[in-house]
């Protein structure tokens, strides 16, 4: 049995470049999905948030034309709502490496709001890519990897091949001309390097011990690469 630290989003607004503020939190499926295949496999999840506040889930992700129906969206919504893990994370601060084999992240608009700049996910990111930790990473929560920066201001990350929440997708989500910056760009100025594929399909990119996912439909293709990186 593996143990790994899912690192989430506390924040329930994604401030635009306007000063509004949009309601987000993380996206569901992307936890979901995950949660349930490294749940099947017999391993165990802590989630861990900015002080240890629940993560708040995007009420847009729980909608049925987002899940394929309401049936489906119905199962979601239940493990968001019935998973011990989900109702009572740990607090970023409090956070031991040690203890973890894996590290992931799920997205949603939130990461852009507080992990992006947050410097506990970010050491924690850190140590993890620094240690040969897997590190599974989905959406918008390659947002958290520009927090992950070393005392000589350049980002762990660099170098990797990495995928992400793309640009296209963005304006195609109808949220790029809001936004304060773009993921795939800030992504890109750090010196990532980030690999797009077509919009909303199925994208992961495998580098070392990093598995990326392009966007939710690449929540479950991830989980399944880090599996194999866990057996």
């Amino acid at each position: 049995m593996a143990k790994i630290l899912f690192v989430m989003t506390g924040a329930d607004q994604w401030t635009l470049a306007d000063g509004s503020k949009h309601r987000t939190g993380f996206w569901a499926d992307e936890a979901v999905v995950p949660y349930e295949a490294f749940k099947a496999a017999g391993h165990e999840i802590t989630v861990a948030t900015p002080g240890g506040v629940a993560s708040p889930v995007d009420p847009a992700s729980l909608a049925p034309e987002a899940n394929g129906g309401a049936e489906a969206a119905a199962k979601i919504k239940a493990v968001v709502d019935g998973a011990a893990e989900f109702r009572n994370p740990v607090a970023l601060t409090d956070v031991t490496l040690d203890a973890f084999d894996a590290v992931y992240v799920p997205g949603g608009h939130g990461p852009m709001e507080d992990l992006a700049v947050d410097a506990d996910s970010g050491r924690l990111l850190t140590r993890a890519v620094d240690s040969g930790l897997p590190v599974g990473v989905v959406c918008h929560g390659s947002a958290a990897l520009l927090a992950a920066v070393r005392e000589d201001g350049t980002n762990a990350f660099a170098g990797y091949r990495i995928t992400a929440f793309t640009n296209a997708e963005e304006r195609l989500a109808g949220s790029a001309d809001g936004a304060r910056w773009l993921l795939q760009d800030r992504l890109t100025e750090a010196g990532l390097k980030v690999e797009v594929g077509e919009p909303w399909a199925p994208h992961v990119v495998v580098d070392r011990g990093v598995v990326t996912g392009q966007n939710p439909a690449s929540a479950g293709p991830l989980a399944a690469e880090l599996l194999k990186k866990l057996a």
